[in-house]
């Protein structure tokens, strides 16, 4: 997986810490305004150098003020869009018992998004002309 690169700031900000740009590609995707929400959410946790995180669930709803559903929702739409992607991930308790751990969350770079995504609105767009000549 190829690095995230580092963006001079905007015009401005030269001197603002604590902040990150935001692809302007992003809007390209048409998302919601929840799933915006739980993708720059995702972005401010993530480890700059490996664009990995691990933010529960729970968390980010109560973070956002959103329900779980809502961003289990924005999440598999993210997903499917090719902005990120998630694993599973397992922990041992105290008592050595393997219990199912939070889900780690990988920031892909907004190029990789923008194939996947053109790649699978051509394929769309293919299946479609397809069951037209059908």
């Amino acid at each position: 997986m190829s690095k995230l690169r580092r963006t001079a700031p905007p015009i401005g900000w030269e001197h603002v810490r604590n902040c990150f740009p935001m692809p302007n590609e992003l809007f390209l995707f048409d998302l919601s305004a929840n799933a915006l929400a739980v993708y720059i959410y995702l972005l401010y946790c993530a480890n700059r150098h490996t664009g990995q995180c691990h933010p529960s669930m729970p968390t980010m709803a109560k973070k956002l003020h959103l329900s779980r559903s809502t961003v289990l929702r924005c999440v598999k739409t993210l997903e499917e869009a090719g902005l990120i992607a998630t694993e599973h991930t397992d922990i041992v308790t105290k008592q050595g018992i393997k219990r199912n751990g939070n889900l780690r969350y990988t920031i892909r770079p907004i190029r990789e998004a923008i194939e996947i995504f053109h790649a699978r609105q051509l394929s769309a767009v293919e299946r479609a002309a397809e069951r037209q000549q059908v």
